[in-house]
């Protein structure tokens, strides 16, 4: 079996600690608008519970988003009609951990080759 590339995906992870609620709550307003217009998709919001393994401080808010490509999510950071969106996580943040990573659609796992699991596994 091969991977397929219908299933390939690209995240971004965020982890944060919230400093100022105010302007992290007028980017997040924001994102449920800007966010799709530039191929993404909310997937995952959450706080943090416990620190269960790793070396990773916590931080106290997860955010995944799943963009159709690293050119969407690409175009989403660096769009200048979004220039006035991104301080706002920025200042509305500290300790920020903003990482990228490519994945397969997880929503059906037995749907998942061998192969594709490999492609992450593999450096």
């Amino acid at each position: 079996m091969s991977a397929n590339p219908e299933r390939r995906k690209f995240y971004a992870l965020n982890m944060f600690d919230v400093v100022d609620l105010e302007k992290y709550l007028a980017y997040f307003s924001r994102l449920p608008e800007a966010a799709p217009q530039y191929g993404g998709r909310m997937v995952a919001f959450g706080r943090f519970r416990d620190n269960v393994a790793g070396d990773l401080a916590p931080r106290q808010v997860l955010f995944l988003v799943e963009w159709e490509s690293e050119d969407a999510f690409d175009s989403f950071r660096d769009d200048p009609e979004l220039a006035d969106l991104h301080p706002l996580r920025e200042s509305g943040t500290a300790s920020y951990v903003w990482q990228t990573f490519d994945g397969s659609d997880m929503s059906d796992p037995t749907a998942v080759s061998l192969d594709e699991v490999l492609a992450v596994l593999k450096p």
